[in-house]
């Protein structure tokens, strides 16, 4: 009996090892296929701007944001289309600050934090502290999230239900910023 279930104890540690290496080995598959450097997507992919725009506070320019797909248009298609969504900063804001407010914008669109909770973790070992200049890209891949700081790749997010959360911010109808999301979607009336 001893040696039945040593037996069945070693063949559970191997498949669930095994199990684990493939599923890293996919994860680092998929990320080895982003390019390091965004500017390399942006040139071998033909990229459509869908609009731009800058937010503002008081008398302040904050940061301008532009958005850009395959397709030439939003919503995309995942399996089909890319995005980005690139964020370029006039102003110094931290790595916490940025999750804090980022936070506070899901909340203003009523996304339960069971939704979210999840991401905040892997975002603040993803985005650095922003100086005035810098730029944080988010790419949508084939379902993924993946953010470059000042067009170098730093971080991946493969749930592809984040990326959505993440452009409601700016694209959802409940934004805070509703002509922010009219300028981003090259439009005019509030769709």
């Amino acid at each position: 009996m001893f040696r039945v279930s040593t037996y069945l104890f070693y063949f559970c540690f191997i498949t669930l090892c095994l199990s684990k290496n493939i599923l890293f080995a996919k994860s680092m598959t998929a990320e080895m296929s982003l390019p390091k450097n965004l500017n390399t997507m942006l040139d071998t992919r033909n990229f459509l701007s869908i609009g731009e725009t800058t937010f503002s506070f008081l008398f302040w320019d904050l940061y301008k944001s532009q958005l850009l797909t395959t397709s030439g248009k939003y919503p995309i298609e995942i399996t089909k289309d890319n995005l980005i969504m690139d964020i370029s900063y006039l102003a110094d804001i931290s790595s916490d600050d940025l999750i804090k407010r980022t936070v506070e914008q899901w909340q203003h669109l009523g996304i339960a934090p069971e939704n979210y909770q999840d991401y905040l973790p892997e975002l603040k070992a993803i985005w650095p502290n922003i100086t005035n200049g810098d730029s944080l890209s988010l790419l949508i891949y084939q379902g993924r999230s993946a953010f470059y700081y000042n067009q170098q790749y730093v971080g991946i997010i493969n749930d592809p239900k984040f990326g959505q959360i993440f452009l409601a911010i700016w694209l959802s109808k409940k934004t805070s910023e509703p002509s922010l999301r009219l300028e981003l979607l090259g439009s005019t009336t509030n769709e």
